[in-house]
């Protein structure tokens, strides 16, 4: 991670961690022996892209994507250039639904991300074409106390909660301060079982102005 973010203080406890050094480990013999998704240089990217002090919403995700070119550090993001994938077509869906925008042509969200939008998976790499192939190694340890950090963080933060895996960090998270946006995932398994007509974009920008907070420009820009 670049010693320039302002994470680094914050998670710098947890890389002389024993089970940092096993999952370091991990990858980098993983990528030794396979494909693994994102790049190396892209893993941190969401802690990259948005600052701890610019946090005002957190997109929780899960696995990278896991086919070729696909992740590149942001959850549900894709590069351009990338067909956009089956989860991101039911969000931009619901986005369009939501605030009556236009449909973008591409899947990348670096955009939200350089707004204050954290989009963070649970689980920072897989093996190609293998999902799940990376989780209970230690990313989940990293990456709750990511949480755990936006948590403590004084002002309003919106937290956007989709599918199970993601709802079960609810317990970590001060409601009292923070808002909860919660659903099914938006997967095409899953999205008619509650996702579509939650208009979670609306109300986040809703949770952050009872805050005094700015709002989120969710449409995306074309590139």
């Amino acid at each position: 991670m670049a010693s320039t973010t302002d994470w680094n203080p914050v998670l710098r406890g947890e890389f002389a961690k024993p089970y940092w050094h096993s999952l370091m480990a991990f990858v980098h013999e993983e990528r030794q022996a396979h494909e693994v998704f994102p790049p190396h240089d892209d893993v941190f990217a969401a802690l990259h892209l948005t600052p701890l002090a610019d946090v005002k919403v957190l997109i929780l995700g899960q696995d990278p994507y896991h086919g070729p070119g696909q992740a590149h550090g942001l959850c549900f993001s894709v590069r351009p250039g990338i067909r956009t994938p089956p989860s991101l077509q039911n969000i931009h869906k619901e986005l369009a639904e939501d605030l009556d925008v236009p449909i973008p042509d591409h899947g990348n969200l670096e955009a939200w991300a350089r707004q204050g939008v954290l989009l963070l998976n649970t689980t920072l790499t897989v093996r190609a074409h293998e999902a799940a192939s990376h989780q209970r190694r230690g990313w989940e340890t990293f990456t709750e106390e990511v949480i755990n950090s936006v948590n403590a963080k004084e002002e309003r933060v919106v937290f956007i909660l989709w599918g199970a895996a993601a709802r079960k960090k609810r317990s970590i998270i001060d409601r009292h301060r923070h808002a909860v946006i919660e659903s099914p995932h938006p997967s095409p398994l899953s999205a008619h079982k509650g996702f579509f007509g939650t208009k979670p974009f609306s109300r986040a920008n809703e949770a952050l102005a009872d805050a005094g907070r700015a709002p989120v420009d969710w449409a995306l820009p074309p590139l």
